[in-house]
């Protein structure tokens, strides 16, 4: 019986990805503006109020913070590698570095940008 349990739970750490656990769904970016005013950005088809936080679902693309004002500029969120695949990969091997990918909770975006605006 202790060997059955001792295989399951070796299969679960083995199966398991630290990004996908560790991590959540969505990445938290705090956005500023270059001239300290209240403009709106669009980013994974919602709206959302700037300075302030936003929200974007973690996927492997980059993305754009749409600046709705026409005096600011977009902003480019380029798609990082979450420091926690790395662990995953020495720990968990193949197994868990691949539920990591499948997952897109390996992804990870900016903490802060700063939108350009006139």
């Amino acid at each position: 019986m202790k060997k059955i349990i001792g295989l399951a739970a070796a299969s679960l750490i083995l199966t398991s990805g630290c990004a996908t656990i560790l991590t959540e769904e969505t990445h938290k970016i705090n956005v500023t503006t270059t001239s300290g005013e209240t403009t709106t950005v669009t980013v994974d088809g919602m709206s959302q109020t700037v300075p302030g936080v936003v929200t974007v679902k973690k996927e492997n693309k980059d993305k754009v913070l749409v600046a709705d004002d026409a005096k600011c500029t977009d902003v480019n969120l380029n798609k990082e590698v979450e420091s926690a695949f790395f662990i995953n990969i020495i720990s968990g091997g193949v197994f868990g570095s691949s539920t990591d990918y499948g997952s897109d909770k390996m992804w990870k975006y900016q903490d802060s940008v700063s939108v350009p605006c006139k």
